[in-house]
């Protein structure tokens, strides 16, 4: 079995390689409409995975042409009727099913050698799981694969994005020519709709905003003084990415393809120099999303999930 610094160093592998490949950025995709796609989800626990394991199961969805949103282990299938299919021949062995992990809590009771006093003490461990798509598996499962819809923007009711951005009250004030969040005065600026080609990149940018915005001391207490084009400001930038996405793809708001590229020489940087970067910008980002979405949604982050002290 790998040890925790393997497993953080495989993932942080795989991302890698899929930003350099081109797949920029790698977990913005365009959502159709079909209530079977979207944000991954566990089709057992019905929870929605968080953190790195979105990342994951978003490069195993793309790599594989997966539509469905169902994710599940192979005994979860098997337990359920299905027969996760033979692995094609042009994967290549171990690829076939996704590894996710999550962070369990582990305690440990020890005997003081000089009091003989019981201490507990407990310490997060990092376990491996395998799963599959539905899209992988033969069986009873065709009300939870994902039809073909025609995507028309023209029609898309972003009423639920709307609704959220009011229940949060926040101070945002549409005008002028750029986007950005002021931290100390906590007020965010962004240009009014008509200046944006396409629905979906007004929503793309507002969000943006609103996750660094969750950073506030009042708030996330996430942000930290820096400046463009250092780490801590790749990071912070990271994070806004990856909680945009995740909360666009849990309101079914199509992602825009805009430019992340200013960004990756750096993460890529720090992805190679530290295998935690990866896990900690993930778990901000969901951190950032669930608190978003708590103004509209149940949101609840997975199971055993405990913070981990990178």
């Amino acid at each position: 079995m790998a040890n925790q610094e393997e497993l953080r160093r495989t993932i942080t592998d795989q991302i890698v390689e899929s930003l350099k490949s081109g797949s920029i950025p790698i977990w913005k995709r365009p959502w159709g409409i079909s209530p079977n796609s979207g944000f991954p989800i566990n089709l057992v626990s019905k929870r929605r995975y968080s953190g790195v394991n979105v990342l994951l199961l978003r490069m195993a969805a793309m790599t594989h042409g997966f539509k469905s949103k169902f994710w599940a282990t192979y005994n979860q299938w098997r337990e359920l009727g299905g027969k996760v299919m033979r692995r094609p021949e042009n994967v290549k062995p171990g690829h076939w099913g996704q590894n996710i992990v999550f962070f369990t809590k582990v305690t440990k009771t020890e005997t003081d050698p000089i009091t003989g006093e019981e201490k507990e003490s407990s310490f997060p461990l990092l376990k491996s799981y395998c799963v599959f798509n539905v899209d992988q598996v033969d069986g009873p499962f065709d009300h939870l694969r994902a039809k073909e819809e025609i995507l028309n923007t023209d029609f898309v009711d972003f009423a639920p994005a709307e609704q959220l951005i009011r229940n949060m009250a926040l101070d945002i004030r549409i005008g002028g020519d750029h986007a950005a969040y002021n931290q100390s005065g906590d007020f965010i600026v962004c240009p009014h709709k008509h200046r944006f080609k396409e629905e979906k990149d007004y929503y793309g940018t507002i969000f943006h905003e609103i996750v660094h915005l969750t950073g506030h001391s009042s708030r996330l207490n996430r942000l930290q003084h820096s400046r463009f084009g250092d780490q801590r400001y790749a990071f912070e930038e990271l994070v806004a990415e990856l909680g945009t996405s995740f909360i666009l793809s849990a309101l079914g708001i199509p992602q825009s393809d805009n430019n992340s590229t200013a960004y990756v020489a750096n993460w890529l940087d720090a992805l190679n120099r530290d295998s935690r970067f990866i896990f900690q910008a993930a778990s901000c980002a969901s951190k950032a999303a669930d608190y978003i979405l708590s103004f509209s949604l149940q949101h609840q982050p997975e199971p055993d999930l405990v913070e981990v002290p990178f």
